[in-house]
């Protein structure tokens, strides 16, 4: 029954029927008289995303980029962190509130002292998205990391184990669904650097494009590049968990 339950297919299925619950209620919220330029109607929305088609191409193929290249540093410089970390117990004494203090400062500060670094171009979006997806990524691992039963790491040193074995096949194979988790969260938020990168400063890019029409006061082309940056998320999300449940196949909430 659970099996059934998280099947691919079902979980399609709920995915579709909720998304076509709050279509409805959207559609049913801008029949009130609602005007058009504050909440546009789904037909609105629809026409302005088949009109503005190559040009919300052009600048979400942009974004994507932007997204991608600062999930995937992201990653590797948030593990290869939680691994430093674990390994050499002072680096993290003198590392962890570094990292604490940059999630204590407001991205909104940050975005544009990383433009005045970086520039316009998209190397400053990449690195507002590093700079979010990176402590979840950090945190979890780590987390994951130190948690091993030792009983695991005992029996690998009594096999006589080396070290870099005892991390391949008991540290990191148990840090595994930790490092899934956090890897999800990244996937989600990840978006979100690049969009504050382009409305801080850029030319290209779906957050460029909603600022335009935002002082346009072109609600539905808003809605439109909003409608595609979400479809990116999900999508990003959905690869993302399918890598991890095939990863990470014998965990019981993974292998459905």
């Amino acid at each position: 029954m659970i099996a059934a339950i998280n099947a691919p297919g079902a979980r399609w299925r709920q995915g579709l029927t909720v998304a076509a619950g709050l279509l409805l209620l959207w559609w049913l919220i801008t029949l009130t008289g609602i005007p058009a330029f504050l909440l546009p109607s789904p037909t609105a929305v629809a026409t302005a995303l088949w009109r503005g088609r190559l040009l919300l191409a052009h600048h979400g193929a942009i974004t994507a980029l932007e997204i991608m290249g600062g999930l995937l540093i992201g990653v590797v410089l948030g593990g290869l962190l939680a691994l430093g970390m674990v390994h050499f117990p002072r680096l993290q004494r003198w590392l962890m509130p570094v990292v604490l203090t940059s999630q204590a400062i407001p991205v909104f500060a940050l975005a544009p002292l990383l433009v005045l670094w970086f520039g316009y171009g998209m190397s400053a979006k990449v690195a507002m998205a590093v700079l979010i997806i990176f402590f979840p990524i950090v945190s979890a691992f780590f987390d994951g990391l130190r948690r091993v039963d030792n009983d695991y790491l005992d029996l690998a040193r009594t096999l006589r184990a080396s070290s870099y074995a005892q991390l391949r096949h008991v540290r990191l194979m148990a840090a595994l669904p930790a490092f899934g988790s956090g890897l999800r969260m990244a996937a989600a938020v990840a978006p979100i650097g690049a969009i504050i990168g382009e409305w801080v400063g850029s030319a290209e890019g779906l957050g460029y494009v909603m600022l335009n029409a935002n002082a346009r006061m072109q609600a539905d082309m808003c809605f439109a590049a909003l409608l595609i940056l979400v479809v990116m998320t999900l999508l990003l999300w959905t690869v993302v968990d399918a890598l991890i449940r095939r990863l990470i196949f014998w965990m019981p909430e993974n292998g459905a």
